[in-house]
């Protein structure tokens, strides 16, 4: 067993296991989040909670004025989104006027794909160790990924992140945020709907184009960092799940009740070891280095 590596339910999880097993990797899929599950939630000991926190740590890309804005929106919001005693409603509510009031922000202060472009270049920016080899086992084993994102920056970032480490790969689908440009490559509006972090269980997978890749595809394994992205698998008829959860920090406080929702947990920002195990064991790939 990996180090860092938490399984409340031994029993319930082969038991998961070997249903899945018996199914074969054809009726697998993988549903994952971004920010702070395939990526490290902190680099050089700086927390890196999301690719739009790049924009906001600075002036340099879209101004002082934009930087020192969208940190006060953070800090009045933030508290909210990771506050557990307020009721769900209240904190869905103040994420939707958190995420249009930045993409208006984003907007007015001129964002460019250009800053894109600048922000996949960040060394912020850094794939959990194993996370590489984790999309190289999929796209081997023609098994779709689904990255089912809340980013600030959409799904534009995303795929650059990935096309810039060369794993843009053609099984791979992203359901994010996304800007409509004009031809100066300028950000001029943000299509509906806005997906924030606690809405993934309104973001219905039938209602997007790749579902027909992935609706035989009954079992699943789940990837996020919070308990709100368990959201992701909601209005998803699917026959078995697996929920891998990272649980990076203030792992005395939130254990606990972590362990009360997913089937593995991986702690202290640790890497994709137990993850990539559990797909080579699914893939019968555990000869492969």
């Amino acid at each position: 067993m990996p180090k860092n590596v938490v399984i409340p339910s031994l029993t319930n999880l082969e038991k998961i296991k070997k249903d899945i097993l018996r199914d074969g990797k054809e009726k697998l899929h993988v549903l994952s989040d971004f920010d702070r599950t395939l990526t490290y939630a902190f680099v050089k000991g700086e927390k890196m909670p999301s690719l739009i926190s790049i924009l906001r740590s600075s002036g340099d890309y879209l101004g002082d004025d934009y930087a020192a804005k969208a940190q006060a929106l953070y800090e009045k919001y933030h508290p909210i989104e990771i506050n557990l005693d307020t009721p769900l409603k209240e904190r869905k509510k103040s994420m939707e006027e958190w995420w249009r009031t930045h993409f208006k922000l984003l907007i007015e202060s001129g964002l460019n794909k250009k800053h894109l472009v600048t922000v996949v270049k960040s060394p912020m920016i850094k794939f959990r160790e194993g996370a590489l080899k984790f999309f190289d086992t999929l796209y081997r084993n023609e098994i779709p990924l689904v990255i089912m994102s809340a980013s600030g920056l959409g799904g534009d970032a995303i795929a650059a992140v990935l096309k810039k480490a060369g794993k843009l790969y053609s099984n791979i689908h992203i359901v994010s945020n996304s800007f409509s440009w004009n031809k100066g490559g300028r950000a001029v509006a943000v299509k509906e709907p806005i997906i924030h972090t606690l809405n993934k269980d309104e973001t219905i997978l039938k209602d997007f184009s790749f579902y027909e890749k992935i609706e035989n595809r009954k079992n699943v394994l789940l990837l996020g960092d919070n308990l709100e992205d368990m959201g992701m698998i909601e209005g998803f008829n699917y026959k078995h799940l697996i929920k891998v959860g990272f649980l990076n920090e203030n792992i005395e406080e939130n254990l606990e009740h972590y362990k009360k929702f997913f089937d593995v947990l991986i702690l202290n920002d640790s890497s994709m070891k137990y993850a990539n195990l559990l797909l080579k064991e699914i893939t019968k790939e555990l000869s492969r280095d």
